[in-house]
């Protein structure tokens, strides 16, 4: 690393720096539970009701969905775009829900507290599935809009709102997209997280430092995703979701020979809920349960066992 390399990783915030190196070359030959050779993660982001919206006191409304659209005055209400977003907490999302009971796979949900405030029924569904409700905010919005004093204060009153409304006390976090430079020192000093997905950037779950305590961090992805049903280019009709996930999996249970790694899979249920979507989704699940190779696990399983079983794994990136 050059000086000015070093000057410029020192004058970085805890936590944000940069890390081009990961497990290199030694990737660790770790084991999931059963021998699987891949740990699929499916992930549930559940956002409907906490989008950027005027009727929120926002500046815009908000910007993802169905269609490429630029409404004609954006200072009104978009009531396209919110009906878009209320299919996924009406309809969507109990399709989906009867999909993992019957299929009985466990599923992680990135849950932005306004949105299950604003549907009790979901909110109260979540954990006698099975499920898991990670904190994804406390509204569907970029951490890196706030002070750090906003954003410690949301932390808190996600957290606070998730436990009250489904029950359980998120111990993972991720944020819109990505963080802000304060998000994971700010959840390493709040305590009570396992983990965060607050990064795209492995295969398997990391160590890193943040403000002198070591921190898991389980990896996010946007390549196997169903949003891009929603941008250009991206996937044309169901078949190709199916294709882009089954073609991930599959190689990684050649590398499970060996090496086993995980995969996550994110879901809107505005998006994936739609019946077409659905049926892919349900031939992708049958797909996998059908290998014999995959460990369908939600996020706090895989931290648990991580933290059980590779807690003697170096320290990646963060303070050295």
């Amino acid at each position: 690393m050059s000086q000015q390399d070093e000057t410029d990783t020192a004058s970085l915030p805890t936590g944000t720096e940069r890390d081009f190196v990961g497990y290199g070359a030694d990737i660790p030959a770790i084991r999931w539970p059963g021998g699987a050779k891949v740990a699929v993660s499916l992930c549930m982001n559940y956002e409907e009701g906490a989008e950027h919206s005027i009727l929120d006191g926002d500046s815009r409304n908000e910007w993802v969905g169905e269609i490429s659209y630029t409404p004609a005055d954006a200072t009104r209400r978009d009531l396209s775009q919110e009906s878009v977003y209320e299919y996924g907490s009406r309809a969507g999302i109990w399709r989906l829900m009867r999909l993992f009971d019957r299929t009985q796979v466990p599923v992680t949900f990135y849950a932005a507290a306004q949105a299950l405030e604003r549907n009790p029924q979901v909110a109260a569904a979540i954990v006698p599935a099975g499920h898991e409700v990670c904190s994804h905010g406390l509204r569907w919005i970029e951490p890196s809009t706030l002070s750090e004093e906003q954003e410690r204060d949301h932390v808190r009153r996600a957290v606070d709102s998730l436990e009250r409304t489904t029950g359980e006390r998120p111990v993972g976090w991720y944020s819109r997209y990505a963080p802000s430079e304060h998000t994971r020192r700010i959840l390493v000093e709040e305590g009570g997280f396992l983990y965060d997905s607050d990064a795209y950037n492995d295969d398997l779950p990391y160590w890193t430092q943040v403000a002198e305590r070591r921190h898991l961090v389980v990896p996010y992805t946007h390549t196997y995703n169903d949003g891009r049903f929603a941008f250009s280019p991206g996937y044309g009709h169901p078949g190709h979701f199916v294709e882009n996930v089954r073609r991930g999996i599959s190689y990684l249970i050649e590398e499970g020979e060996t090496h086993p790694k995980m995969i996550s899979i994110g879901l809107h249920a505005r998006l994936v809920g739609q019946a077409g979507r659905a049926s892919a989704l349900a031939e992708l699940i049958d797909w996998c349960q059908s290998t014999g190779d995959v460990w369908f696990a939600r996020r706090r399983d895989i931290a648990a066992w991580w933290t059980e079983h590779y807690s003697d794994l170096p320290t990646l990136g963060g303070e050295r």
